[in-house]
């Protein structure tokens, strides 16, 4: 322990070192701080919309009442979804930064009202959110280097190199001990602040447990690297050098390659191409007999069938049946959509075992919860809900039942 205090009494004589610690716990902190902050901002949105929802379904079930027609209700009703933040997402805000948490559904057609809520590009958030992820990803690699590049180069433009190796077992030991405590120091710094806001956010030990792994394991990559880069007697500025220029093409250059390199082997459409060839097909709706309709309706839902038949007055059993159409005329072109989506996600994943940032980004989004597959499994939540809100008001549309007031509290809920 002597020893080890001798040696951080040495490191906080450097200004550099001691500038450097402090800036990575600033940072790490204004990190946790900026995406707690991000996430109760979400939290508290998502709580609000939900009174909001239930004084809209009161405002429209007053009306829809004198009239009982579970058509105007199902047109004019709508229900909100919403994905609420895991526990750890304030680490890594991932896709919860770009792609939509809430989104209010009608029973109409679910395509196109899916895909207007992508109303971003993707490309364009690349470079991500400042939150934890960020800060451990791509600026504590700098530290790393700025505290490890003169390790022992430093001491050799000292002319204290020599004296130091002979020292008669413990040279090793003391490089050894001067690793372990600036990686520690830097594990330190990144990991107390995200314990802190893990533990205000009740993270569950396991997930906490395994981020924490995965910092030590970065920065062991890291520090290995700089390590290896100074075993070529270089002088510090040379050392200084290369490692930035590692740095730029680990972090910055390959990854942006690699992301290329997969858009154009796996090409992704957009959804709101599936949005508009959805309403081609619904407003094609309105211009064929409205027999043709039903019938496609009927041949994919039989227990429907023996609805009493349409007469020449408007019924929205058939404009329902339409939209329902319109949705399944679009199910290969969302199949594949979907498809490629996660063709690019798992080619991502595949490159993260080469490239540890990118690995990194992908893990702690995946504990996180804020990953692709996250928002595909809400998109499927969505879905799920929509297929009960159909089935619910099918029941009074093609059976001609009467909706009252009161039968709005028996539409499905969302559960989240």
């Amino acid at each position: 322990m002597t020893l080890i205090a001798h040696e951080l009494r040495l490191l906080l004589r450097s200004r550099m070192a001691a500038l450097a610690l402090l800036l990575v716990a600033l940072l790490a902190c204004a990190a946790v701080v900026a995406g707690m902050a991000e996430i109760d901002r979400q939290r508290d949105v998502i709580a609000r919309i939900q009174p909001k929802q239930a004084q809209d379904i009161a405002s429209i079930a007053q009306w829809v009442d004198r009239e009982k027609d579970a058509g105007s209700a199902a047109y004019y009703s709508f229900h909100a979804t919403w994905d609420a933040p895991a526990p750890l997402a304030f680490a890594a805000l991932g896709l919860r930064d770009v792609a939509p948490y809430i989104l209010r559904v009608r029973a109409l057609g679910l395509e196109a009202q899916l895909y207007d809520g992508e109303a971003f590009n993707p490309e364009l958030a690349l470079p991500g959110r400042f939150d934890f992820s960020f800060v451990l990803v791509y600026l504590t690699p700098l530290f790393v280097i700025a505290l490890f590049h003169d390790l022992v180069s430093g001491e050799r433009e000292a002319g204290r190199l020599r004296m130091l190796d002979a020292l008669v077992g413990s040279g090793r030991h003391l490089w050894a001990r001067r690793v372990g405590l600036r990686g520690g120091l830097l594990f330190l710094a990144l990991g107390l602040p995200l314990s802190i806001g893990a533990i205000l956010s009740h993270v569950p030990a396991a997930q906490l447990l395994a981020v924490l792994g995965l910092v030590a394991l970065y920065l062991a990559f890291w520090i290995g690297v700089t390590l290896l880069i100074g075993r070529l007697r270089w002088s510090s500025v040379a050392n200084a050098a290369t490692l930035a220029g590692l740095w730029l093409v680990l972090t910055l250059i390959l990854p942006t390659i690699a992301h290329v390199a997969i858009n154009r082997a796996i090409p992704v459409g957009q959804g709101v191409e599936i949005s508009l060839a959805q309403r081609e097909a619904v407003n094609r709706a309105w211009d064929i007999p409205r027999e043709d309709t039903m019938r496609a309706f009927y041949a994919n839902h039989p227990e429907w069938k023996d609805s009493p038949p349409l007469t020449d007055a408007f019924h929205y059993k058939w404009y329902l049946a339409f939209h329902q159409v319109g949705d399944e005329s679009v199910a290969k072109k969302v199949a594949d959509y979907r498809n490629a989506i996660e063709a690019r996600d798992a080619a991502a994943h595949a490159i993260g075992w080469l490239l540890p940032s990118v690995g990194v980004q992908s893990v702690l989004a995946r504990i996180a919860q804020t990953d692709m597959q996250a928002q595909l499994a809400y998109q499927d939540r969505i879905r799920a809900f929509h297929k009960r809100l159909r089935d619910f008001y099918y029941g009074y549309l093609f059976t001609d039942k009467p909706f009252g007031k009161a039968d709005f509290d028996k539409a499905p809920k969302y559960e989240g």
